[in-house]
């Protein structure tokens, strides 16, 4: 059964935030919950067990006359660059979220509003290491051997059971990592084409030329689409006022339509570099 309407829009309410962009704007971003959270990370968990048993048949079927002992420990390292690589490199990139956490519309971004930094990210997911990975590995050897008593498994359990219960008990939905990489999980807007979001103008539609363009990555697309999709008159205003002064472009009065004409061509333009190969993840990558 489904809450009713009004509680849905109170649970909502109290998991939004302020993130403010570098021009300035107040976005109210939504909190990813603690459930959705967990629903990503089970997607990604099982994506990475697909991965890595298909490579382990694969690995022990052409090397199956090496000796058990070597073979293992090359699993062990393999798994272990499988499950942080995953996280990290997908987090790093310009959508900032793991195929789990796209699939039901969440992504990582800096409490502060910065750009997300290679280096919270590893922060982030190197904690999951220590509040998951390490302790069930741990009582895995254990069970393995033979040696693992009540109290090993109640401590094991017990560890990794505090952290994946720590989002319940701060009104953040924070994990420990994020606590310590400055990073928070939020819902993201639905994807949509650059002519979706474009308002209508009374002028023709803009053409900007590729300085212009190369202002903005896809990270700062994603800020471009919040701040259309707010309607707020002053966050538009200031935004269009920002990439117009960086640009060098005149101020026509028409600052919705100024914005909704960037942002679509900033879509084609990143869409077409997509198709050759090219991608620019934020306004400091390079555009080769």
């Amino acid at each position: 059964m489904r809450p009713p309407r009004a509680e849905r829009h109170a649970d909502a309410a109290t998991l939004r935030r302020s993130f403010v962009t570098p021009e300035g704007v107040d976005l109210r971003l939504q909190l990813g919950s603690a459930g959705t959270r967990a629903a990503a990370f089970l997607i990604d968990a099982g994506a990475i067990v697909l991965v890595l048993v298909t490579a382990t048949l694969v690995t022990f079927s052409l090397f199956f006359s090496v000796h058990a002992p070597a073979l293992a420990i090359v699993w062990m390292i393999g798994f272990f660059v499988l499950r942080n690589g995953w996280f990290t490199l997908f987090e790093m990139g310009g959508r900032g979220a793991t195929p789990g956490k796209r699939i039901l519309g969440l992504r990582v971004v800096a409490r502060d509003g910065a750009r997300l930094s290679g280096g919270a990210v590893i922060a982030r997911n190197a904690m999951r290491e220590i509040e998951l990975f390490l302790p069930l590995t741990f009582l895995g050897q254990q069970a393995a051997e033979g040696t693992a008593d009540t109290f090993v498994t109640l401590f094991a359990l017990g560890w990794s059971g505090i952290f994946l219960l720590f989002p319940l008990f701060n009104r953040d939905r924070l994990r420990v990592g994020d606590l310590l990489a400055g990073t928070c999980v939020v819902r993201t807007v639905g994807v949509a084409l650059g002519s979706e979001l474009a308002i209508p103008s009374a002028h023709p539609r803009r053409v900007f030329s590729d300085a212009a363009l190369n202002l903005y990555g896809e990270y700062e697309l994603q800020t471009l689409e919040e701040v259309l999709r707010s309607g707020k008159p002053d966050a538009i205003a200031t935004v269009a006022a920002t990439i117009r002064r960086k640009a060098g472009l005149p101020d026509d009065g028409d600052d919705a339509g100024f914005l909704g004409d960037y942002y679509a061509a900033l879509c084609v333009r990143l869409e077409r570099g997509l198709l050759v190969g090219r991608r620019r993840a934020d306004k400091f990558a390079t555009g080769r």
